[in-house]
């Protein structure tokens, strides 16, 4: 299993250099997508990055149900274009078809750790659709390993056993994005048993719900930006959260 921790910064000046070159392409609006140094997986790293800095990481899941591609970058900028280190696991060549997604994570977030600067305490998984579900998966398996996982979309599995770890489950913060949709009937009676289950197991989760719009638009990226950074600088939420705590 991985360490999770961050290690040796390895590499240091060449990828200084490289992020040089990444926040001038943001500064032109260029998708900025930084490939091969880090494998296969897709990086995004801020404008201003300082090496001093521990930055939060955001580990995001795509929803692999729907072939419309997922563009990080373009999905970073409308988060912050400063407040995080985020990277994408995509699948190697090379590796053994039976590849998990939770290995995956692991993989990627040992790789950055080694090459960026992170703070150990604040990686969050962050996944879109179907990512989102196996994102609250993964974190209530090791919730130690987190510092918060935030669903777009994805309901949270339910009658699959997750809160074994209970104890540490009630001190990751969660969130899930949910829209009200013309076909919500199913949908509420899961929100409902989601938000009854929290509520008995004396955790908390964040929930936002918007019209009938993408999981990615602007204002629902917008939110999690500010859902994040409460996380991280440990203030009040500012926006209206219905909580289950």
């Amino acid at each position: 299993m991985s360490s999770r921790l961050p290690g040796q910064k390895q590499g240091r000046r060449a990828g200084l250099d490289r992020r040089r070159d990444a926040a001038d392409l943001v500064g032109r609006k260029t998708p900025l997508e930084l490939h091969g140094w880090l494998g296969e997986d897709r990086l995004f790293t801020p404008m201003g990055y300082e090496p001093g800095y521990d930055y939060p990481l955001l580990v995001w899941l795509r929803d692999e149900s729907t072939p419309r591609r997922f563009d990080l970058a373009r999905v970073m900028t409308r988060v912050s274009l400063r407040n995080f280190i985020a990277v994408q696991p995509m699948p190697e060549t090379a590796a053994p078809p039976t590849t998990s997604t939770e290995e995956m994570v692991w993989r990627s977030i040992d790789r950055v750790c080694e090459r960026l600067s992170i703070h150990g305490r604040r990686i969050f998984l962050v996944g879109h659709g179907h990512g989102g579900t196996e994102a609250f998966r993964i974190a209530c398996r090791y919730p130690e390993a987190f510092g918060g996982v935030v669903s777009l979309g994805g309901p949270f599995p339910l009658d699959e056993g997750l809160f074994a770890r209970i104890a540490e489950l009630r001190r990751l913060p969660m969130l899930l994005c949910c829209r009200h949709g013309r076909s919500g009937g199913s949908r509420a009676a899961h929100v409902d048993r989601t938000l009854r289950l929290f509520h008995a197991a004396g955790a908390s989760l964040a929930m936002r719900i918007y019209p009938d719009r993408s999981h990615l638009a602007p204002c629902v990226l917008a939110d999690v930006n500010r859902w994040l950074m409460d996380e991280v600088c440990g203030t009040p939420a500012s926006v209206p959260t219905l909580s289950t705590s």
